[in-house]
């Protein structure tokens, strides 16, 4: 692993060497996992009731830091009217299977802004994807990717940021919604007319509560569906928030493969 070759370079290899690797680090330091697959719905029936304004309530009241009050300030009424026309819609977003479109009509129209050198890519990951194991801690903002740790060589979220060309590409881990709403705003703010396009994994009811807010900064792309011991219900929702999350969530082999051929395509535009 210490001589990954550089997945810009030579994908089919790189991809190779790295599930090679994760198959022998299991075999030594095998991770904790689901034994079954829930089947829960991704939001309860009580829970979906007034939801648009469950984020809105949540995002005032819980903006403790006021990460995302300092960016809508930046332009009140310019942000206040695009949250409203947003809002005002049933839907924030697309659907195609695991994954939500917001701004774009499809996963090839996403594959096709991908390949603009001047956008930027942001490419996040809630932590609650992340391994029980995770030598960085799960509620936090870092990632090792520590190419040498067996946790690391098994963990999707690694093989991922590592895949990436490091060109024009934010990694982001995310411990709470009002972390990653300051991290969008700061981020187009100092990048102020560039293209912002961006990758996400969250849990459905996170992706469903809080779509109107990137609409709202004019920012496209995909948020990505957590399967497994997910949130589906306030209660979950706030102590997760806390970082109180015992269940595990994961990413669909498919979907992950999905993933990769968009990042693949990213590569290929940048090299």
């Amino acid at each position: 692993m210490a001589h990954l070759p550089m997945w810009q370079a030579n994908w089919e290899q790189a991809e190779k060497e790295w599930d090679q690797q994760a198959k022998e680090a299991a075999q030594k330091y095998p991770l904790k996992g689901l034994k079954t697959l829930p089947q829960m719905p991704g939001i309860t029936k009580e829970t979906a009731k007034g939801l648009k304004w469950k984020s809105l309530k949540w995002m005032i009241q819980k903006d403790t830091q006021k990460e995302v009050l300092r960016g809508f300030l930046k332009h009140p009424f310019k942000y206040g009217w695009a949250l409203l026309k947003s809002a005002l819609h049933s839907k924030s977003y697309l659907r195609d299977g695991d994954f939500f479109l917001y701004g774009v009509k499809s996963l090839k129209e996403f594959e096709n802004l991908l390949k603009d050198q001047q956008a930027l890519f942001v490419l996040g990951f809630s932590y609650c994807h992340k391994p029980f194991e995770c030598p960085s801690g799960r509620f936090t903002p870092n990632c090792a990717r520590d190419l040498q740790n067996a946790v690391c060589q098994q963990c999707f979220i690694g093989k991922a940021v590592h895949a990436v060309t490091p060109h024009q590409t934010i990694p982001l881990f995310i411990p709470t919604i009002h972390y990653i709403g300051g991290k969008i705003f700061e981020i187009v703010h100092q990048n102020p007319g560039k293209p912002i396009l961006f990758l996400i994994t969250a849990c459905e009811m996170t992706l469903e509560m809080f779509g109107d807010w990137g609409n709202m900064v004019n920012i496209r792309g995909l948020g990505v569906r957590l399967d497994g011991r997910i949130c589906n219900t306030m209660k979950a929702f706030a102590l997760s928030e806390e970082g109180i999350k015992p269940g595990l969530t994961i990413v669909l082999d498919d979907t992950q493969k999905a993933i990769l051929q968009l990042i693949r395509c990213r590569n290929q535009a940048l090299s």
